[in-house]
This record gives structure tokens, sequence and C-alpha cells, in this order.
């Protein structure tokens, strides 16, 4: 067996037949149909609404409050010749917002320029400083991007600097709006039907009803902003993810360009490659640097400029990149894995801030326990970073609670920015660990994959992956299926250049399919390919030397039946990579032997340390040749483990050596009678050719003989005892022994795994099943 690392949640699955009552123009699968009503689609016209989105659906700017008044007020300022200040943010959601609306007010000429914070000095959102270096500019108008709806004081300061304040922002509404001249946010806005855009949705927006006409020329930067920035990728989000997608194909920003050629992208992208190339590339520029680096990247009409620009984007990735690596690698060794349903707090001094949130997600996806990641300021006596949680954890929640532990705070149930004092860090660790303990159940640990549907692997093929690819663009409400195919695994391999990246084949009846599972270390080891294997994972399209080929990439995979490791006859293995894999370990052997490695999760007995008391654990070790089949028995039956390892070697077989007759037992006897003493020395060569057997196999007769007291063997003298009735030979604890030990390595030893496999589903039979077996 082998336990999945998250839990899998089936979606409840309809009769696929009952589809066709919904859909009866859709020319899809079962199995697509079945993914649409799983979105709550289920007629023609919804599927194809969603299949086919189209810009006339969106829905008019004016419909947002103050929009219109925004607007009014920027063409004063352009007809005035008055100077236009677009204030952004240093994620790509901010540089995307700032770029289009900017390109749109330049197109309008418009006297404008941009400003974007720095996160280190100045932090997240509008602040007065830089309000007040504004306004001596001579700045009169300032339009945020993807902030400025908790601006309370920057309004009012702008307000007192002769500024009129234009905020458009997405993220959440507090009880009131700041006073600024015009609030634009759709989360604020009663008349508009939609509430999810992102920050560049609503600059999008506003550039729309400055231009007097859709500018679908900067639906690139839309799409790039809206999937990079998470937000439900669904109504108007999919309609202007899906065309700015389609707009990026042949794109003529020549920073945009230029990102892609560096990025390696070609060809049609999708929203991945947004989440995982170009994102993450835009996103480092404001966590290490400067973000208005990537805004000059798309701003400029020079392609030289921008592949030099994007050459410079693309080495601050790679540094972001080993930044986080190596705060990873030391916050990871602070954790105490033992701890399962704690959060973590790690610190240190010199951690860059910017990275913290990326290095918070990597423990949470390794240890799948809330993470708080600071950067420690002693001189200030403080700690700022960033916290991630597990899906069941409210974070936001459960950090408001003790508001009055934090300098600053903000965030959402799954993520938070956070600055506290030193000495306020315990404090912290301590309420959130009651409040974990409070609300939480062992269970809510455990990390939730949905799964859509499971499949045969006849089912699977190149059409089907098209058509699921109609569902794109792919994330966060939309996001890409997961499905399950049961099969058994032909091959398993490791591949790359760390051998750190699992590939199995798998097969059902006469179909089979590859199944690549990237970073899934020493998997190989616990899959077998005698054991039925589940695998869960998204399916795409592998293309290598022109040939084409269906895969799923492995998100998870666990085996249902007990496993056997078959290590005999081979050198000891390194079992700390079965004991990092398996909860419960116990390791046997003849003797106590000195623990090689400290792990919390194994015990180690010596087979008569068994007792009937002893619990179910997940794998057995066995790394000596048991004494007794009988008691192996007895010890698989009441531990029932779900994997046995056998890791031992037979140095002197006695399985491969001939064992003696009854003749040869009776022809000894009878030369040691006739004679009735012997020098051991002077007739144990004459005695072993009598008999046509080795010396060894000869002196275990004689042992055999005197075990029983047919014979005495003093010194180098053996003689005949008198007996006064008949033995049988199994009254000898030695030929007991001996048959004992053959009859062992025979079955644990030199049987083939088939044979060994079954002996052990006998020995976990009860008393009872074994006679009803027997009948």
């Amino acid at each position: 067996m082998l336990k999945s690392k998250t839990y899998w949640n089936f979606l409840n699955e309809k009769q696929i037949e009952e589809t066709s009552t919904h859909f009866n123009r859709l020319q899809v699968t079962p199995i697509v149909q079945q993914l649409l009503m799983q979105r709550g689609i289920t007629s023609d016209a919804a599927a194809e609404k969603f299949l086919y989105p189209k810009l006339d659906d969106l829905y008019e700017p004016s419909l947002l409050y103050m929009l219109d008044k925004a607007v009014e007020r920027i063409n004063v300022a352009i007809e005035n010749n008055e100077q236009i200040l677009v204030y952004g943010d240093y994620d790509a959601d901010g540089v995307c917002s700032t770029v289009v609306l900017l390109k749109a007010l330049q197109e309008r000429g418009a006297n404008c320029d941009y400003y974007i914070p720095n996160r280190f000095t100045e932090g997240y959102g509008p602040n007065e400083a830089a309000f007040k270096q504004i306004a001596e500019n001579g700045y009169s108008v300032i339009i945020t991007v993807d902030c400025g709806i908790a601006a309370f004081k920057e309004a009012e300061a702008a307000a007192s600097l002769g500024i009129d304040l234009i905020i458009t922002d997405h993220h959440d509404v507090q009880n009131d709006l700041p006073k600024a001249f015009a609030v634009i946010n759709p989360k604020s806005s009663e008349d508009y039907p939609f509430k999810e855009l992102a920050g560049v949705g609503v600059a999008w927006k506003l550039a729309q009803q400055l231009l007097g006409y859709m500018p679908d020329h900067l639906l690139d930067f839309v799409a790039i902003g809206s999937i990079a920035d998470l937000v439900p990728l669904r109504e108007e989000n999919r309609i202007l993810a899906y065309h700015g997608l389609n707009r990026m194909q042949s794109t003529k920003n020549e920073g945009l360009k230029a990102l892609k050629e560096i990025s390696g992208l070609k060809g049609n992208l999708t929203s991945e490659d947004i989440g995982f190339v170009i994102g993450p590339r835009i996103n480092a520029v404001g966590r290490i640097a400067d973000a208005s680096l990537a805004v000059e990247l798309f701003m400029t009409n020079d392609g030289q400029e921008a592949a030099d620009l994007a050459m410079e984007v693309d080495a601050l990735n790679k540094e972001r990149q080993k930044i986080v690596n190596d705060i990873v690698k030391e916050a990871d060794a602070q954790v105490d894995p033992t701890k399962e349903h704690e959060v973590i707090i790690v610190m240190q001094e010199g951690w860059n801030e910017g990275v913290v949130g990326i290095v918070a997600s990597r423990l949470v996806e390794k240890y799948n326990r809330p993470t708080v990641v600071l950067s420690i300021n002693h001189d200030a006596g403080t700690a700022k970073g960033s916290a991630r949680s597990i899906q069941r954890l409210n974070l936001f929640d459960a950090c408001m609670e003790r508001l009055d532990l934090f300098i600053n705070f903000g965030g959402h149930s799954q993520a938070a920015g956070m600055t506290l004092a030193l000495e306020s860090v315990e404090q912290l660790r301590e309420h959130l660990n009651e409040y974990i303990n409070k609300h939480l159940s062992t269970a809510d640990f455990q990390k939730e994959m949905t799964i859509h549907q499971s499949m045969d692997i006849e089912d699977v093929n190149e059409s089907l992956v098209a058509e699921i690819d109609q569902l794109q663009p792919f994330g966060m409400k939309n996001e890409k299926p997961t499905f399950h195919i049961e099969a058994y695994p032909t091959n398993v391999r490791m591949l790359g250049a760390n051998k750190n990246h699992l590939k199995i084949q798998m097969k059902q009846n006469n179909s089979a399919m590859e199944c690549i599972g990237f970073h899934m270390d020493h998997y190989d080891l616990y899959v077998l390919p005698e054991a039925k294997v589940s695998v869960i994972g998204e399916l795409g399209i592998n293309e290598w030397n022109g040939n084409r080929t269906v895969q799923m990439i492995i998100q998870d995979l666990k085996v249902k039946e007990p496993q056997l490791f078959d290590y005999r006859g081979k050198e000891p293995i390194d079992l700390s990579l079965y004991f990092n894999q398996f909860s419960s370990n116990l390791v046997l052997s003849n003797d106590m032997i000195e623990k090689k490695v400290n792990h919390s999760n194994v015990e180690w007995k010596t087979f008569n340390d068994v007792q009937p008391t002893s619990t179910h654990v997940e794998t057995m070790y066995v790394i000596d040749m048991p004494h007794s089949i009988k008691q192996f028995q007895t010890i698989v039956n009441q531990v029932n483990p779900d994997n046995i390892l056998f890791n031992f070697k037979v140095s002197d077989s006695l399985y491969l050596k001939p064992f003696p007759t009854r003749e040869h037992f009776k022809r000894i006897y009878a030369y040691i009678f006739k004679k009735q003493s012997i020098k051991f020395s002077e007739e144990m060569n004459r005695l072993s050719d009598f008999v046509t057997l080795d010396q060894e196999t000869t002196r275990f007769i004689l042992d055999v003989f005197a075990d029983m007291q047919f014979i005495s063997i003093t010194n180098d003298t053996i003689e005949i005892i008198e007996q006064s009735g008949k033995s049988d030979l199994t009254e000898s604890t030695i030929y007991q022994a001996r048959k004992e030990r053959v009859a062992i390595e025979k079955v644990l030893y030199y049987s083939n795994y088939e044979q060994l496999m079954q002996f052990i589903k006998d020995c976990r039979k009860s008393p009872e099943e074994e006679v009803v077996h027997g009948l």
C-alpha cells in the first residue's frame, strides 16, 4: 500500500447518459459535457457562451460607480494640459494596470507619467510622502491602479495638496470609501453585475471609456494581470483572458515579444504560461528591484531596448529564484516536522522581504501546515513578512483575533502580510496553535484534491485533450480538470539530471499511457509493477522529436494493495528512504542492532520481541532470516503491515545443500556400530566417502546421533551408546532445526516474488479463514 499525500475529493458524478438531456446541439464528448455540468453549465446556450467567449458580452464601463465622473475630470485635465500621474503597484497586476492606463492616456495625448512605490522603502499602496513629492512636481491628477481602496489618510492628504485623486481598485472594500475625487471599484458598484475584475480589468474599463472604443489591442496585458493575480476566470474575466491570450500570439508590443522570446514561449500561449513563466518574471522585478523596469519594458517601442530590458528582467527572475531557494533551505532547517498540527513560524535576519511569501508557499506545499516567514530587523526590534495558510484555516480570521500583536497587518483567508515586534512572535505562535487546536481536526491538515472524473485509458486520446482545452483559459474557479486512472504500471523509473522526476507507463487492457510526476523523488522505490496504481493528474500532449503522445501530469498517486519490496540477496539498502515515506515502520532482526538512524516513526525489534499486543504498522522491514516459519507467520498476522520489505542475505545456505536421507543415517550408524568406537580424525574422510556425502553433512548426521544419545563424542573418539528401544530422527532438536532452516530458506529466500507474496497473504488469514480455505 501507498497512501496518497492528499485527500481525494471525487465530485458527485452523474450518469454520463443524463448529459444528453441537457445538450442537444453541442458536439463534444460526454466527458466534456460532464465537465461543463460540473461548472453549472447545463444548456447548449450556456455552453456555447462559455466555450466561445465574445467581447460583445462584456458589460458597459459606465455601469461602474463614479467612472463617468472620473472620465470627465481626466478629459478636462487633457484639454488643459494638466499633469496626470498613474500610481501603480509592484506586482504583475499593478504593472499591467499601469501600462494599460498609461497607453490609453498617451493615445489621448495626455501629459502623463507613472509612479510605482518601492516595496522595501515605501510598502504597498499610496503614501503621503510620495503624494507630497508628486504635488511639488506639478501633478494635479493622480489615478491609482490596483491599489488605494484603503487609502483613507492618503486621500485626505491629496485633497489638502490640491490634487484630485481618482482611485481604481478591485480589492475588498472596508467599512467606508476613501474621500477621493472618485473611487472606481466593482465591489463598491451596486449596478455593476460582475464584482471579480482584477485591477487591470478595472483600468481597462476606464481606458475603454476614455478612448471611446473597446481597446482590444491592450487585452494581452489584461490577460496577464488577471491570470497572474489569481482572480476567478469566469464571466467577464474569462472573456478578457480568452481574448487577451489570443491577442498575445501576434502581439505588437515590443516588450512582450522580447519577454516571450527570452522565456522560450512559442505558439499558442496558455494560462499556465502566464502563471508560471510570464507572471513570475514580472513579479520578480518588484520583489527584488524596482518594478518600473517592467513598466519600461512594456512601454518601449524600440525592439533592441526591449530585448535588453527583457534580458534584465529575466536575470532578475533567476536571481529571485536563487534567493528563494537559498531562503527555503534556511527556513526548512528551522522546521520541526514532528509537530504536524502546529503553525510553522520561521525567521531570520537578512531574508528578502519581497520573496518571503513565496518561501511560505513552498513550506505550506511541503508540510501542509500554515506558515509564517519573517525577516528580522534587530535594529528596529521588528519582524516583517508574509503568511500562507492551508485550505481549512482562515488565517485572516485567526490573526484578527489578536490584532494587538501586530504593528501592521492585512490579507485574506489564505495569505497575509504583517509586521510585529520581535517579542510578539512567540505570542503569535501560541495564539495560532491554540486557534488551530480549537477549530481544526487532524483531517483538516491533509490537502484536498478535487477530482473531476475517473476514466479508462482507452478513452484518452488527442481529440479528448483538444476538447478539454476548449475550457481554457484555466485558473481560479475554472480549474484545469483533474482525472483519475487506475491501472498496472508496466515500467517505473526516474528521469532528469538529478533523477527526481517519476515516469510511469500505465497499462489497462490493451491501452497504455505515460504518466509524469515532477519532483517525486524516490517514488520508483514505492511503486511496483505487481500492484495496481491509482493516479490523479492533468492530461496534456507531450511532443518529442516530432512525435505527439497523450500523457498525464501526476498530482498524486496511491496503491491500495499491500506491496512487497524485495531486496533479498542484495547489500543493505538505505532504509531511511522508506522511513521518510511511510508514517509507521517496524524493523525486525535476530539480534538487537544499533539503530543506524534515529526516526521517531521507526521501531527496532528482534523477532522474539514482537508481542501479541503489537499494533499495526504501515511497513515492516525484515533484515535477517527468521529462525522460525511459525513465528514469522504469527508476527505478520499480529502486526498486519500494509507493506513488507525484505533485505537480507543467506551466506551459508542449507537449502542448496543435499539433505541426508534415512538411508544415509542408517549406513553411518551401521558403520560405527560395527566398530563400536572410532577415531574421528582417522575415520572422517573414510566415513564421508562411505556414504558419498561431504564432511559437513556427515558431521551433521553425527551431531544428530549425539543429540539423540545414540553415540557419544568425546574429544577425538566416537562411541556407540547401547539403546533400549527405537527413536525417530524427528525427536532431535538439531535435526528439526535444520529442517526448519531449509524450510525458511525455501519460503522466504528462494521463492519467487509471486510465491512469497502468496505466503504473506496466507499469513494474514485468521485461523477460521484458513479452515475455510482448506475445505
